[in-house]
């Protein structure tokens, strides 16, 4: 007897969904939007799937990629920070040469009196061949101040007049230094003074007689300069040391080249040998100055003459 209600027999899964989703068959409103909202879930996680996927295999967050800090060497001074500042002293000096320090120093020492004194005080003597060479220099300058040809007129006077006087007071600053008791040792006073001479022979002659006290005052001084070394020198060894060094002859040379304005000098010499016992004339001939010497050096000059005690 057949069932009145027979059982419903499900179709498969597939024709379902084909009957279901079928573009032909009618579709709820509602059916749709669950459909739709699900399908959304369904893309939005796999996309968040995918970007988490790619994010843990990308260099930057692997930890050998890590940022380090890297120590980068200091900056250079901008030029913006680079400012003009004076010379240090040590390279300020470097620059200057001699005549530019010599004006300096003198105008320190001109302020600072104290500091003149240290510098007197600590610089080291100047030695003869220093001196002569500033002389030489002064020399220099006069000679080329002569007019082209040079002469002696009044002219020539008025063009060199300056270097002249210059020259002249430096020979007089100069020659007290090497005068006892400021210079101990003769040789150095006779050498000094016979180049000094030479520098006073050289200065030029005027045909004005008004212009020629430069050249006869510059004698006078040197003359007697001689005449204090002469004597200091014959205080110490009898005055051996002024004929063993030929001293006495050059002193009468330089008489003779300068017309007799050295007398004083040469009279001085005289004394001297007359207080160690002869009484020479010391401006007799060469043959006569040269027996003299050989006496000193044989040790008998003098033998048989008395010797005086006194005043020199």
């Amino acid at each position: 007897m057949d069932d009145p209600n027979p059982p419903m027999i499900l179709p498969p899964l597939k024709a379902f969904q084909q009957l279901t989703f079928s573009s032909d068959a009618p579709v709820s409103p509602l059916a749709h939007s669950s459909h739709t909202s699900r399908m959304s879930n369904r893309k939005r996680k796999a996309d968040d799937d995918a970007f988490d996927d790619t994010m843990s295999i990308s260099p930057q967050n692997s930890p050998a990629s890590t940022p380090r800090s890297i120590a980068r060497p200091s900056k250079k001074l901008r030029a913006s920070e680079v400012t003009g500042r004076p010379l240090a002293l040590p390279r300020l000096l470097e620059t200057l040469d001699a005549q530019s320090l010599r004006s300096v120093l003198q105008q320190i020492c001109e302020r600072h009196p104290h500091i003149g004194s240290e510098v007197a005080n600590s610089a080291p003597r100047p030695s003869v061949a220093a001196t002569l060479d500033v002389l030489s220099q002064y020399q220099e300058r006069l000679r080329e101040a002569f007019p082209f040809g040079g002469n002696t007129s009044d002219y020539a006077y008025d063009r060199v007049k300056q270097p002249l006087v210059a020259l002249i007071d430096a020979l007089t600053d100069f020659t007290p230094h090497y005068l006892p008791p400021n210079e101990s040792q003769t040789t150095v006073s006779l050498n000094f003074l016979d180049s000094a001479t030479k520098v006073v022979h050289e200065l030029p002659e005027w045909d004005s007689q008004s212009h020629k006290h430069h050249k006869d005052n510059a004698y006078d001084e040197i003359s007697r300069a001689w005449a204090m070394v002469v004597s200091e020198a014959s205080k110490k060894g009898g005055g051996f040391q002024l004929h063993s060094g030929g001293w006495d002859q050059r002193l009468v040379k330089h008489n003779e080249q300068s017309g007799g304005c050295m007398q004083a000098a040469v009279n001085a010499l005289g004394t001297s040998l007359g207080w160690m016992g002869g009484n020479s004339n010391i401006t007799s001939g060469p043959s006569e100055r040269e027996s003299i010497r050989n006496q000193l050096l044989s040790g008998a000059y003098g033998a048989n003459s008395p010797v005086r005690v006194g005043i020199w």
